[in-house]
């Protein structure tokens, strides 16, 4: 009973701070409403016994992601008119190629995630003894979802090449 009143706790702010991230018009205090829906989320992950997951939320998301969020924030000029901006055309032209390099991963992820069978999806199927969760994770991430874990490093390097470019002062 007490586990239930806390998830739905948890889950009324996780959806109270996503709202409030998308409604807020102050780009600081929007991130702050970001961090706290991760830390509710990393919660929700320790309700669940994943302690590692949630470990790696607060890491990961709460950590490195709003930093580089408030980066963006911080670094670029907002007020700035929009004929300030040079080389439009050129932007456009790289913006298509970074398109069509997403565009053909994800292709690639599909074909090989159909031509992978049936059997080898992983199962809820119990840790094998002496192993913890952290070490199946472990052993998850890197054999299994191998190709997911990729997609997502290589994101995240858009991500801070993106910001980088942003932040530059020239052009």
């Amino acid at each position: 009973m007490l586990e239930s009143i806390v998830f739905y706790t948890l889950a009324t702010l996780i959806i109270a701070f996503g709202v409030l991230v998308v409604t807020t018009r102050n780009t600081v205090h929007c991130v702050l409403f970001l961090v706290a829906n991760f830390l509710c989320v990393a919660m929700v992950y320790v309700l669940l016994a994943a302690e590692f997951l949630a470990i790696i939320q607060i890491l990961v998301y709460a950590g490195g992601i709003v930093v580089l969020y408030l980066f963006v924030v911080m670094l670029v000029n907002l007020q700035r008119p929009a004929d300030a901006v040079p080389g439009r055309r050129r932007q456009s032209r790289a913006g298509f190629v970074l398109a069509a390099v997403m565009l053909a991963e994800i292709s690639a992820i599909l074909v090989f995630s159909a031509a992978k069978p049936a059997s080898a999806v992983a199962s809820a199927a119990p840790a094998p003894a002496g192993l913890g969760n952290t070490q199946v994770v472990g052993m998850l991430l890197y054999s299994d979802y191998l190709v997911p874990f990729e997609v997502a490093s290589v994101l995240l390097l858009v991500a801070m090449v993106g910001a980088i470019i942003l932040a530059r002062k020239e052009a």
